[in-house]
Parts: C-alpha cells; structure tokens; sequence
C-alpha cells in the first residue's frame, strides 16, 4: 500500500498501524472507548488484511493473561484496552512487564470509577506509572498511528524487552476525526521487522521458567533488571524515533515537542491532546509580545528529568498541567515529576501544579490563558497559588457549612 492520507478517527488511526505491524497474537475485549479500535481491527482481519490469531476473551485480565502466554511463547503480541479495563488488567500488567514480554498496547485514556465516567482524563495511565511499562503519549491520530508503530521496535529491542503502552485521549482523540497520513505498507513491515526472541517457552534446546516464586534470594535483582531495562529504553526511544523520521519524513519529537521555547519566559508542559490546544495560546499570546512557550511530553516512562529540566534552564516560571490527582500528593503526577527533575539545578525556574479535565471537565483556550496570566503574575513578583484546579466548581468545605 503506497502512502495515502485518510480521514480516521484516533482509534482507527491505531488500528491501521496495528494492521501493517500484522502481530502474530492479539487478544480482544471491548471497553469504551477503545471498543471501536478493536473492531476495526477485527474488520482487517476477517478481510485477510492479517494473519493475526486473533482471540476474544472474557474480560481484560484474561486478555493480559493471553497476551503474556502468547509473548512468553514468542509470538509478536498486542491488545488495546481503557480505564476500568486497564484497571482490571492491573495484576497481570504487573507480570508482563516483570517477565519482560514485549507487549504493545494502545491505552484510550478514561477516567476511572467511580462515580462511573466514560470521558478522557489521565487517571488509568497515571495508576500504571510504575507498573515497568513504557509510556508514550499522543497529541492527535497521527501521532496514535506512528507512537503504535515505533513502540514494537521500543518493545522488542534486545536491551529493553518491556511492555509499552501508547495512550491518547478518550473521545477527543479516539472518536475524533482528522487527516492521517498512512505510511507505505511494505515500509512499515521493513521498519518494525521480524521478531526472533532470544527466549521462549517453545524453544527445547534451551528450557526455560517463567513465573516461578521468587522469594528474597532472587526477587530483588530481578526488579534491578527491570530498572537497568527502562533506563536502556532512553536511548531506545531516542534512536527509534530518529530512524523512523529519516524513514518516513516526520518530524523527530524524541521525548518531547518544544513549542516556541527557545526565548520564552514562562512556559507550559502538558501531555496529550491539550498540547495542540496550548500551543494555540502560544500563538496568540506571542502575537501580543509575550515570550511564552510550551512543552508537549510525549514520553512519561522513562521520564526525561535531565533533558526537560535543560530545555526549561532559561524559563523562569512554569505550570505543569495534570489530568490526574495523585490523592494527599503534593500536586498531580507528572508536577512532582517535573519539580524533582529540577531540585539540583543551579537556576531553577519556579513550578505551578494546575489540575484540569477530570472526567472529561471541558478545557478551553480561556482556561489556558489564565494559567499563563498566573505565570507572569509570579514573574512579576505577586502571590500565586502552587496549586490550583482549572474550570471546577468552588467547593466549601463541610466543616464551613456547619
């Protein structure tokens, strides 16, 4: 299939690279809003456009079950899931990574119960962060769509073998529609390659264990295994990402996208689809004079401290905008991320935690230009919350009421 550009919606764009990968295993169940990822998926292949097995099971954590079996046996493995689905899945997320299967994973991002909602918002990669799975974020399909395809080579590259998800946003991404530009079939396949594993249950020659109880004599240098693994992932995703824009003439975001930062004063880090909605406040507030700039974080896992706290060296007040809570933390995840990062530099710039989008709470270009209107405040001497939400009710205390 020569390059051509079609209309697809986030999910779609997923299932289009998960066709050209033609993994050996996948395994399917359905949760909005991932459901219609895995159904046109399941269009390519009773089309014969694969030569997947592809395997309906009865809940996500039978479909990670099936993903690790079919990885430990050696097969190229992937699956999809969201929210409460990932939450399910979480034991055996666990056992995947800790195994050092390479999985793939596209993860619609949703908000987790309860109360129940069906809408974006960051909580269920954010409960994963530490799971030992590579993350990579999205800011629109085509990034859905090329993310999927440079994480089999992350995956499955000898000095990593670990699982990765690829998360984009629930509705605002996954149902939404947009130009993506499909990449040479043939060329994707040479790209991502053959998958011969080193290790796998169906190899006599060389006999193997996997999940054996592994008490205080072993279990410890197996984690460290996994810690030396995500550290050799950083250069992996670096070089990755190089080699597929020389491929396919993309751009080469490596860990991030910088926005408009190199003179910038204060700035914005943001992960997702709200990136694109940032960087239209950029414009608009660079027209009128102001040096502002953002960051748009495409890798979470591993978390690029050292590069991000060098691209943000000359900034002097930045807001880092989560949509997740990290309940009695100090601010949302990636805030406490991004503040560590920073507690050896020389110079740091000043740090604001801005919550937003809960349960796919909408988020507008005003709500933005207030975060920056708060950064320039700080630059200019006043007082300024550490910590705030962004569009949410006032909320009173019951202690107050009475």
């Amino acid at each position: 299939m020569a390059p051509k550009t079609l209309a697809l919606t986030g999910n779609q764009a997923a299932a289009y690279a998960m066709m050209q990968i033609d993994p050996d295993v996948v395994a399917a169940y359905p949760i909005t809003p991932q459901t219609n990822l895995m159904q046109k998926f399941a269009d390519f292949h009773a089309d014969g456009d694969v030569s997947t097995e592809l395997i309906l099971v009865e809940s996500e954590h039978s479909a990670m079950s099936a993903c690790v079996g079919s990885a430990a046996a050696g097969a190229r493995t992937m699956t999809a899931t969201s929210a409460n689905g990932l939450a399910l899945m979480v034991e055996i997320v666990y056992i995947a990574a800790s195994l050092r299967l390479p999985i793939v994973m596209p993860v619609v991002n949703r908000a987790l119960s309860g109360p129940i909602n069906i809408h974006c918002d960051h909580s269920d990669a954010m409960m994963c962060r530490d799971t030992g799975w590579v993350q990579l974020y999205c800011v629109n399909a085509q990034e859905a769509y090329e993310n999927t395809i440079q994480a089999m080579r992350i995956a499955e590259h000898p000095d990593v073998l670990l699982p990765v998800m690829v998360n984009f946003d629930g509705f605002i991404t996954s149902h939404g529609m947009e130009n993506v530009l499909i990449h040479d079939a043939k060329k994707v396949k040479k790209f991502v390659g053959e998958y011969h594993p080193q290790y796998h249950l169906l190899n006599p020659d060389l006999p193997m264990t996997i999940g054996p109880l592994d008490l205080h004599d072993y279990y410890f240098e197996h984690k460290r295994g996994q810690i030396d693994a995500m550290e050799a992932a950083r250069k992996v995703v670096l070089d990755v990402s190089r080699e597929f824009a020389k491929e396919f003439g993309t751009r080469d975001d490596g860990y991030f996208r910088a926005y408009k930062l190199e003179d910038a004063e204060v700035a914005v880090v943001v992960l997702n689809s709200t990136g694109g909605t940032v960087n239209i406040v950029v414009d608009r507030l660079r027209e009128q004079g102001k040096k502002v700039g953002a960051i748009n974080l495409r890798v979470f896992r591993p978390f690029p401290g050292e590069e991000l706290a060098e691209a943000l060296a000359h900034v002097k007040c930045v807001a880092m905008m989560d949509r997740a809570v990290s309940f009695g933390a100090m601010g949302g995840p990636i805030y406490n991320e991004l503040r560590s990062a920073m507690y050896e530099m020389d110079s740091r710039p000043e740090v604001i935690s801005r919550m937003y989008g809960l349960g796919g709470r909408q988020i507008e270009t005003y709500h933005i230009e207030e975060v920056f209107g708060d950064l320039f405040r700080m630059l200019e001497g006043g007082d300024v919350d550490d910590y705030g939400y962004l569009n949410v009710r006032q909320h009173e205390p019951a202690a107050v009421k009475a």
